[in-house]
């Protein structure tokens, strides 16, 4: 039986696991990610029980097979299988002090988004062994917010981060994503050189998961995906070299992955790099990946002009900046 001021199928017996629901997407959620979707319907549900109901097929949408990352338009009907779910309020909260720093990283906000500067070392949500991450924590620090990520950045890159807080923003800011009218801007350290002062990496990429589990991106003519870095010389201390760098599609580590295929991966990149670039990096005194999301550019709305929104580099990065330029004068 469905509840018509819902849409949610009622449970039968309170308590139990409930049966499988077919819920109708309302033109408000049209643009929204399977899997955001369904944490918003999962309530108590782990994000990595989501995504194995993903993997198995168990999640359908108009009868066919998803990934997590498909948009949902209006009119969708989603198969939602049985699954135990609890109260949101059963989970643990976030822990107060990521909530504090993060309310201290806000570079710009309106009344329809936000951008962050997200700090290395905080994942962009929750998931894969991490409790909480950015989105978590906001929608309990802004309860009653309609927050979504625009984007992601990896666990260890820190810098600009996009955040809607309307749906109707987040179809307008993946719009603008799509039509590549999003300038995207990083900050990277390189253990290497460049063949020129400005390099076009035009490489493919596929995604491939270890028997370990471990998520890995490879360069892939046959099979990936198209992929274009742009690096940009801004200084070489001698084997290392700072760059700017523009992505013009946004591949799961498509910056490092770009970085390594031509022989200069980015310092502090335990997954790509070699371990003769971690010595590097340690050398200088690298305890991160220095890879920094140091600008956005975008129409915050359909009637406005495009703002440019920047996260200074953070100290430790300066720091390790200023250590390889006196390492190379001193050469």
């Amino acid at each position: 039986m469905t509840d018509p001021s819902t849409g949610r199928a009622r449970s039968a017996h309170a308590g139990r696991i409930p049966g499988v629901r077919h819920l109708r997407v309302a033109e408000g959620a049209a643009g929204q990610r399977v899997d955001n979707f369904l944490l918003t319907q999962l309530k108590g549900v782990p994000r990595s029980l989501i995504y194995r109901l993903l993997r198995r097929g168990e999640v359908r949408v108009n009868k066919g097979r998803v990934k997590p990352h498909q948009r949902l338009h209006a009119g969708d009907d989603v198969r939602i299988p049985p699954v135990r779910t609890g109260p949101e309020a059963s989970r643990a909260a976030p822990p107060a002090g990521l909530t504090a720093a993060l309310a201290g990283c806000v570079r710009y906000e309106d009344e329809r988004l936000l951008v962050l500067d997200k700090p290395a070392g905080v994942a962009v949500h929750g998931g894969s062994g991490v409790a909480h991450g950015v989105i978590e924590a906001l929608r309990a620090a802004r309860p009653g917010q309609e927050l979504e990520l625009v984007h992601r950045l990896d666990r260890d890159t820190s810098g600009c981060l996009l955040i809607a807080k309307r749906r109707s923003a987040l179809r307008f800011l993946h719009a603008q994503l799509r039509d590549g009218a999003v300038d995207k801007q990083y900050q990277a350290l390189l253990c290497g050189s460049l063949a020129a002062a400005v390099q076009r990496v035009d490489l493919p990429l596929a995604k491939n998961q270890l028997q370990s589990g471990e998520r890995m991106v490879r360069v892939d003519a046959a099979a990936g995906k198209p992929a274009l870095t742009v690096f940009r010389r801004v200084a070489a201390y001698g084997d290392v070299t700072l760059v700017d760098v523009a992505l013009h599609t946004g591949r799961t580590h498509q910056i490092r992955v770009h970085a390594a295929a031509i022989g200069a991966p980015v310092a502090g990149d335990d997954k790509y790099g070699r371990p003769e670039h971690r010595s590097r990096a340690a050398a200088l005194g690298l305890t991160r990946l220095f890879l920094h999301a140091a600008e956005l550019r975008f129409r915050p709305r359909d009637d406005a002009a495009p703002i440019t929104v920047t996260a200074p580099l953070p100290e430790p990065l300066a720091a390790v900046i200023r250590r390889a330029e006196e390492h190379a004068h001193a050469l």
